[in-house]
Formats: structure tokens, sequence, C-alpha cells
């Protein structure tokens, strides 16, 4: 049976004339993309150009909605946020995307934590449930991208949200399935070679090394490069040439089950 693999890419990460990223190469290689909604990254015209790059190569987007943390690219967490506190910001940041994207006739399809909101979420039930709950309030037909292993996991399933499970090409793991922190060294992969043989294994065997040599499985039905991430074009392109030489099909993610 083919093998098949969606390819995700945050994107839509600049901020007025700052850039970030390559997104009009990366949403070439991408079969969908996670926009920033103006929290940690992101504002109305970036937003709307990247819907517009989208649109014309037919990718699917989805709102990537983090902290409020300009400085910190949302990297940072913020303690204290209530669950009725953590459900508006991930709504107001969903129909953010949504009212931009309509301006270009083109439709929201699923929805991805960003950052230290994502990373908070995957080990605590309160902000994993209430990241759910504004989706399901919002529309319950989004698909809810969550770390494969995490609490995120149990959240969508509580929810009854559509879901793929996400493995990271470019992030390195902890035996608990959780990403190692960026302020420690080997966090973040940056050789392409490295970084495809890593992601073809992943798709193959349904599991990752991580950073103690220990496997883990998990389910990877799409698998996040950071468009951030510097080399981040020649990643992407590596990756789709290693997983064609191994006869792994890149589609759009299919709703886990």
């Amino acid at each position: 049976m083919t093998m098949n693999i969606d390819l995700n890419c945050d994107l839509g990460e600049g901020f007025g004339a700052w850039e970030m990223g390559n997104d009009a190469a990366m949403i070439e290689l991408a079969t969908s993309v996670n926009i920033a909604c103006g929290f940690h990254a992101g504002d109305a015209d970036t937003m709307r150009k990247t819907v517009q790059l989208a649109k014309a190569s037919n990718v699917s987007i989805g709102a990537h909605p983090g902290y409020r943390d300009l400085h910190g690219f949302g990297r940072r967490p913020i303690a204290g946020l209530t669950a009725n506190e953590i459900e508006n910001l991930v709504a107001y940041q969903i129909g953010a995307l949504q009212s931009v994207a309509a301006l270009e006739g083109y439709k929201v399809t699923h929805v991805k934590a960003h950052g230290a909101l994502s990373n908070v979420a995957c080990e605590d039930d309160m902000t994993a449930r209430a990241i759910a709950s504004a989706i399901k309030a919002v529309d319950r037909n989004l698909v809810f991208v969550v770390l494969a292993n995490s609490k995120l996991v149990d959240a969508g399933e509580a929810a009854n949200l559509p879901m793929v499970h996400e493995v990271f090409a470019d992030r390195a793991y902890n035996e608990d399935s959780t990403l190692v922190s960026r302020k420690k060294p080997g966090a973040v992969l940056h050789d392409p070679a490295l970084i495809a043989e890593r992601v073809v294994k992943m798709v193959q065997d349904g599991a990752v090394a991580a950073i103690t040599g220990k496997v883990i499985k998990l389910r990877s039905d799409t698998v996040c490069i950071h468009g951030d991430t510097p080399g981040a074009v020649e990643i992407a392109q590596r990756i789709r040439a290693e997983l064609k030489e191994a006869g792994i099909d890149v589609k759009p993610f299919k709703v886990a089950g």
C-alpha cells in the first residue's frame, strides 16, 4: 500500500515591513500551511498576502493562534491565564484569519496552536481543553492539528473534533514525546540530509528517536517544517525528494479516525 504524508509549514510570521522566512518558496513545497493571526506574529496585510499565496497554489490554510507575545514570537509561556481567557484568545485569532480569508474567497480548514501555547497545552489538561473548546465553538468541522502523544490529543477526542497527528521534522524530542526546549542544545535540527532521513523513518516506522536515543512510537499524519528555521527551503526540498525516493506520496492530510 502506498504511504501518504502531509507537509505543513508555519507561515505569515512577518509583521509590517519585517519579513520572516521565504513564504512564497515554502508554500510551493507544503500541502498545508498555518498562518500567524496577529498575536505572536503577522498582521492583517501579511495574513491576506499569505492567503493569496496559498489560494494560488491550492494549499489548505489553518489558523496558528499563540499567546499575545510579539516581542517573544509567542515562544514564552504566559502564566495565570484562565480557561476562558485561553478560549477567547484562540477564538479571536481563528476569527481574524477567517475574516481575512473571506476577502479572498478562501476557507480556513484547520487550527494548530503555536509555540509556547502549544507546548503548555501538550502537558496541561486545562490549556489543551480550552483550545479544543474554542475551536469547537467557532466551527466543529475545523481540523485540530495535535502533537502526537500529547494532552492535545486527549482534548481533541473529548471535544469530538476531527484531528490529525503532527510530528516535527526539525525539532528534537524528549522521551515523553514532548519537544526539547529551544533553550537546550540540539533542540532545533539544521542538517537537511539528516532531517530528511529522519522524516522518512518517522513516516515508515511510526516512530522517532528521542534526544536520548530511545525510540518513541507516534502517529504521523502531517510533518511540520518551520518556515523560520534557517535553510527551511532547502530542508523542505530535501524532505520531498527523500520521501519520493522512498515511495511516499506528499498529499494533503486525511482526518484521523
